[in-house]
């Protein structure tokens, strides 16, 4: 049988048949799992042969189209499936994937910034990302410079300059849609600004994207000008809550030193998990679809909602807004995670979460159950307290992760707690 021509075929597609051909697994129409962590060498030149090409990209076995393994921190088979799939579906010519998400991050930052320089980011960010840049890094000598507004030049403007003030901008780091308020920032218009950095100061700033809360069926960040897309793939790519694994794609010059930080870290993505991810993506279109129709039918019963101050679901972003432009030239869909305020603060917002039956209150997303927890005092607890109410965390928001359960049972789950709110 021929291999499958996979160029043109659309993401779909993609996520169910690219980076495994069943003749390299014996005829197994799914992908063997490779449970060891070491490979036998056939001679002692192939020893060094495969040496010199995964440490120095030297020798015969260079640039092979099938690599040879040595050890399964260093790369593997189940790891190679996974990179090809997340790299054709974000349209990327490489791609690497780390033990979490925040490895993911950790890969980024480490292997491009250096003391002295300084980095942009949006707000709100991730608790993990947060702490991130302006602790771990900052105790390294790199400062953090961020914007509030993601669609506002002006202020990205002002912040890049007042990067620049203190120190070569390494890195952009945009979060968007952000977490947990799904504020949006404009990928098209970072890439611009960082590119003009470049010619002024002879070094371009990376634009990295989490792409977490919409996954790459509803955002393809490398297509407006992004250089590193950043995926928790915990979240909808693999979408049943039971592993943790991060991607970055990109091009191979940019991939290629946080595939060998990873050899150093020992953050690799093991092959049982590799394994699993590679199941998870061939329904991820399926569940996100579902998930994307719940959310936009909870978000419309919580808008109406006399104990609820305000929804930041993206499909509710007013018609003429920056913002809603920005949504509008760059997402394929509003997602399934957003946040909404109650009236009131965290003893009306404890009230609601103690009175659900059906939503499990939990930290994460993109699941295929729905998960809700309250954002000051559990995914941003560590983010200062001005910080968090200058982007708009108050004690009064959850963050709301629907899945794909029957939309009726969540909203009278929701009805009943809010009564007790």
């Amino acid at each position: 049988m021929a291999k499958v021509d996979t160029k043109g075929l659309r993401p779909e597609t993609l996520a169910v048949h690219f980076g495994y051909e069943p003749a390299d697994g014996l005829g197994s129409v799914k992908p063997p799992l490779y449970l060891t962590t070491t490979y036998v060498y056939p001679s002692a030149q192939h020893a060094k042969d495969v040496h010199q090409a995964y440490f120095d990209n030297e020798g015969p076995l260079a640039g092979a189209d099938q690599p040879d393994y040595i050890y399964s921190r260093l790369n593997h088979p189940n790891l190679d499936m996974v990179e090809k799939r997340l790299a054709a579906l974000d349209g990327a010519e490489d791609a690497a994937a780390f033990c979490s998400g925040m490895a993911a991050h950790n890969a980024i930052a480490l292997s491009l910034v250096r003391p002295g320089d300084t980095i942009v980011h949006g707000r709100p960010l991730y608790g993990g990302s947060d702490g991130l840049y302006t602790n771990l890094l900052a105790g390294f000598g790199v400062k953090p410079f961020s914007f509030s507004d993601g669609a506002d030049e002006a202020d990205i403007r002002r912040t890049v300059e007042a990067a620049l003030a203190q120190g070569p901008i390494a890195l952009m780091a945009v979060e968007t849609p952000a977490n947990p308020t799904a504020a949006i920032v404009d990928i098209a218009l970072c890439a611009r600004i960082a590119a003009e950095v470049g010619e002024r100061t002879g070094r371009k700033p990376v634009v990295s994207v989490d792409n977490t809360l919409l996954g790459p069926f509803a955002q393809a960040p490398l297509q407006h000008g992004a250089d590193l897309c950043m995926t928790s793939l915990t979240k909808y790519c693999a979408g049943h809550s039971d592993l943790l694994a991060g991607g970055v794609s990109g091009a191979a010059a940019l991939v290629a030193p946080m595939k060998m930080l990873r050899t150093t870290l020992g953050n690799h993505l093991d092959p049982n998990t590799a394994w699993l991810l590679l199941r998870s993506f061939e329904t991820a279109a399926l569940r996100t679809e579902r998930a994307y129709v719940n959310a936009r039918t909870v978000a419309a019963f919580l808008r109406d909602h006399p104990k609820v101050k305000a929804v930041t679901y993206l499909g509710f972003l007013p018609e003429g807004s920056p913002a809603r432009a920005v949504y509008d030239r760059q997402c394929r869909a509003a997602g399934s995670t957003f946040s909404f305020e109650l009236v009131g603060g965290e003893a009306e917002a404890f009230r609601m979460l103690d009175a659900l039956r059906l939503l499990r209150m939990a930290v994460s997303l993109g699941g295929t159950e729905t998960l809700i927890c309250h954002s000051a005092t559990t995914t941003h607890y560590a983010v200062p307290l001005e910080l968090r109410l200058a982007s708009g965390i108050t004690d009064g928001v959850m963050r709301l992760s629907v899945g794909i359960e029957h939309v009726d049972d969540l909203i009278e789950d929701l009805a009943q707690a809010l009564d007790k709110a």
